[in-house]
């Protein structure tokens, strides 16, 4: 996708932002929607009858609201007003529990009676609910009694309510909350669409774990509010287990893509070392509570929110440690995790400490699956590019030694490593001929005029052999050149720049006792012949040439020697010195 794009999906992500804003916090949770709430709450086992229990005044706890899911069975009394309308639902949040008894209790003390076992729990359309119908109520109907079998979360009590409507569709800004979570659900999307475009370019293990975290959040917004019922309508209980499975998917989630996306070097050994044993206890702690949900029922829930503290506190020690360290990607993740960490936070505390309220903080979730949207994946295009540019720099400095290694220092021609690799490519691009050049008598000029005229002699011969686009020049080692030549009468182009060395080294070196002349063996490339071959061939002419007295070519294309301007069918063309 462009930049345009993701701006302007950035732009929708604001504008979702506000609107869940605007909402306020009372518009997230079920009690806005409720009419009448307990007023009284009792226990009891099992093995009682629920009617027994519900008219045992000395039973029933009025004053205190702080609930307790130590019994095996309580029971939750709501008070029905003469001028108060009639509810048709017991709402409460989801959680593992065995099923759920309803009486309705007249002025005269009659009783109906319903039961509900768990598995046949429906699903509210406010987003983590369950509801149950309550049985008929009428105008002289008093008290409705929930009575909630094996429950295993404080929340379930707490945020137990009558209502008359299921919530969502009973007025304007129920459909607009729902309407703002479908739309988060949609920006979820985007980033699936962007690590997609990413992970083909770049194969890199965070992208991955991105999108894993990513489809993990939506999934939590899909259980976690009433789009899942909205479009499946899914049992209750079964998105109880699924919502528990899930959150550990995410944590484990973040706590691997952490593991991977903050730079190598700028965390501490061991803090990532711990991070991928953190994803693996989060799995395991959300397998088994969703599994076995009643083994350690009244504790439970707690013990199962504290044993998330130490993922918690390994990734906050993680990310300081990853800010100290100057590591970009960090910063990126702690602006989006912030509103998730913070509701981490909120639910630890509210469901380890008895006398608080459990929280569930559903509102700065959602805005914290915005932050994660737009500054993870803000994170992960800001670290595709820098690893790009990295890889580019590294593969520009790569292909800067490869010329550097492939080129003589001394006359900026290419050397024998360069025709040997390239050679195949430029057989294909027509370069059928080798010339093979050697400065005669070059060992003398040396030792009468040292090495520093030695190299400029060495420096005019490679300028007179005049590469161009049908002619490469290669020096291949001493006082050896080699031409790779296309095109029409490659020898006489060759031959060329061998006459030519004379008089440009005359010119550019001077004090010098004679001519610098070299000698020449020209050889076509035949069909599926090796350069080693071809080479072979060529120093043989050359050597050929030498032996023949040199300052002269020997020619495998042109049968004909030339010497003192005759010519005969010796191959040899030149004049000697």
């Amino acid at each position: 996708m462009s930049w345009g794009g993701f701006r302007e999906s950035i732009l929708a992500a604001l504008l979702l932002l506000g609107g869940l804003a605007h909402l306020g916090p009372g518009s997230a949770n079920a009690a806005d929607y409720t009419d009448i709430h307990s007023s009284c709450w009792a226990s009891g086992s099992i093995s009682e009858e629920v009617v027994t229990i519900a008219r045992s005044a000395e039973r029933w706890l009025c004053a205190d609201q702080k609930f307790s899911i130590a019994a095996e069975r309580v029971l939750l009394r709501f008070e029905i007003g003469a001028d108060d309308s009639p509810p048709r639902y017991f709402l409460s949040r989801r959680s593992a529990l065995k099923g759920v008894h309803l009486l309705a209790i007249d002025q005269d003390g009659a009783v109906r009676q319903t039961f509900v076992a768990a598995a046949a729990l429906a699903s509210s359309m406010v987003g983590g609910y369950f509801k149950a119908s309550l049985p008929e109520v009428t105008h002289a109907t008093r008290q409705i009694v929930v009575a909630i079998d094996l429950p295993s979360h404080r929340m379930t009590l707490e945020r137990a309510h009558l209502t008359s409507i299921d919530a969502v569709g009973g007025g304007m800004e129920d459909m607009r909350l729902l309407l703002i979570v479908a739309g988060l659900a949609g920006m979820l999307l985007m980033p699936l669409l962007f690590n997609a475009a990413f992970y083909r370019i770049l194969r890199e293990p965070f992208v991955l774990w991105h999108s894993a975290l990513t489809l993990s959040l939506l999934m939590t917004i899909l259980v976690s509010s009433g789009l899942s019922v909205a479009f499946f309508d899914p049992p209750a209980m079964t998105l109880s287990w699924m919502t528990t499975l899930i959150f550990g998917i995410t944590v484990a989630s973040g706590a691997m893509f952490t593991y991977s996306f903050i730079e190598p070097g700028l965390m501490h050994p061991v803090l990532r070392r711990l991070l991928p044993y953190c994803a693996a206890w989060a799995i395991f702690l959300a397998t088994f509570h969703a599994t076995f949900p009643f083994i350690a029922r009244p504790i439970q829930s707690s013990a199962y929110t504290a044993a998330f503290a130490p993922i918690l506190a390994v990734f906050l020690f993680s990310m300081v440690d990853a800010l100290r360290s100057g590591s970009r990607a960090a910063k990126f993740q702690a602006i989006g995790y912030s509103p998730l960490v913070l509701v981490g936070l909120i639910r630890l505390v509210s469901g380890v400490i008895p006398w608080f309220h459990n929280a569930d903080a559903m509102l700065m979730f959602f805005i914290g699956c915005l932050c994660e949207v737009l500054f993870t994946t803000l994170g992960v295009a800001d670290r595709f590019v820098t690893m790009k540019r990295e890889r580019d720099r590294a593969r520009t400095e790569a292909d800067l030694l490869e010329r550097l290694s492939e080129t003589d220092p001394l006359t900026g021609l290419l050397n024998r490593r360069a025709i040997e690799r390239q050679f195949e490519q430029l057989r294909a691009e027509g370069f059928a001929t080798l010339a093979v050049i050697d400065l005669d008598h070059f060992k003398a000029i040396n030792d009468a005029n040292g090495h520093l005229v030695g190299d400029a002699v060495l420096k005019a011969a490679a300028k007179a052999l005049q590469a161009d686009l049908n002619i490469l020049a290669y020096r291949f080692g001493g006082e050896e050149f080699m031409l790779l030549l296309r095109g029409g009468d490659p020898d006489i182009q060759a031959e060329r720049r061998r006459k030519a060395i004379p008089a440009i080294v005359a010119n550019a070196v001077a004090g010098l006792q004679r001519p610098v002349t070299a000698s020449m063996g020209v050889a076509e490339l035949r069909d599926d012949e090796s350069f080693a071959s071809l080479y072979e061939r060529a120093d043989k002419l050359l050597y050929e040439a030498k032996s023949a007295g040199r300052n002269r070519t020997r020619s495998a294309i042109r049968l004909m020697e030339a010497q003192g301007g005759r010519t005969n069918a010796a191959g040899c063309i030149g004049r000697r010195v």
